[in-house]
């Protein structure tokens, strides 16, 4: 075989496997999402977002509270995790030199791989036993810790890739450091930064494990941040694990909610991200 039919051979066979690997993991992903609407289309109705959980034996019921609990959660976790994200991805990025900044990086880092059922652990430590009780604020607490090292990754990678002339060309306009990334570094970077976040609420909304330690969970109407509240992954957790054939079919059902608003933060992700998008 001469050496150009050896390498039209190479690739053609490295296309065919690179090929075979995309579309094996695009199979995957709609087995996944035919399997989810198959079993959970059929429980989806209007009671499922808008009822209370029946008690075992009773058909019927949804899961309001459980989605009403989810988006508490999630929202006091990203008003926790994000501005604290943020300004530590600046601080990386604009004065990320010397042993400090890079002990903060490396933390990050760590945390990222950190299971979150630890997360869990740390905040039940910190926030459910002085409290001596479960509540949404404690599963908020240990979201926001998941979701803070995320974003300071992610802020600090976006704020990299904007041009040094644009930093430099407002410094020599007169504006100090500060005025200089307000104004210019993260309105360049503003669309990675917000993607970032977005993404990050993605990941902790179908977190579970935290929250067994902290929220518990509530079959009803929770009208406090100091009480146990329930949420998604909770209750697909709670009726997976059931013996009752109702509730499976109620926890399918939860499970393409979830994985629906799931794909609504990646989608308007990328939306954000993408070229067309409109500028502030």
């Amino acid at each position: 075989m001469t050496p150009h039919r050896w390498r039209n051979f190479v690739n053609g066979l490295m296309f065919g496997l690179t090929a075979a690997c995309a579309l094996a993991t695009v199979c995957f992903l709609f087995w996944i999402l035919g399997f989810l609407i198959w079993n959970g289309g059929r429980s989806l109705n209007l009671a499922f977002f808008t009822h209370l959980p029946k008690p075992p034996g009773e058909t019927g019921g949804g899961m309001a509270n459980a989605i009403i609990g989810s988006a508490q959660i999630v929202l006091i976790a990203s008003l926790i995790g994000l501005p604290i994200g943020f300004l530590g991805g600046i601080y990386l990025a604009e004065f990320g030199s010397g042993a400090f900044p890079f002990f903060v990086r490396y933390t990050a880092d760590l945390l990222n791989g950190v299971p979150s059922i630890v997360m869990g652990l740390f905040a039940y430590a910190i926030v459910v036993r002085p409290m001596h009780h479960f509540s949404a604020f404690a599963g908020s607490v240990a979201l926001s810790v998941i979701l803070i090292p995320t974003t300071i990754r992610t802020t600090e990678q976006f704020l990299r890739a904007v041009p040094q002339t644009l930093r430099e060309g407002a410094l020599a306009l007169g504006a100090n450091k500060w005025r200089a990334i307000a104004t210019v570094v993260v309105p360049a970077a503003v669309r990675g930064v917000a993607t970032g976040m977005i993404l990050g609420i993605a990941r902790i909304a179908g977190e579970s494990a935290p929250l067994l330690f902290t929220s518990l969970g509530n079959d009803y109407w929770s009208t406090s941040l100091s009480q146990p509240t329930s949420a998604l992954p909770l209750m697909i957790y709670k009726y997976a694990i059931s013996p009752y054939a109702d509730w499976h079919r109620q926890a399918w059902a939860a499970g393409l909610v979830l994985l629906a608003l799931m794909l609504l933060l990646n989608v308007g992700a990328r939306l954000v991200l993408s070229p067309g998008a409109p500028r502030n």
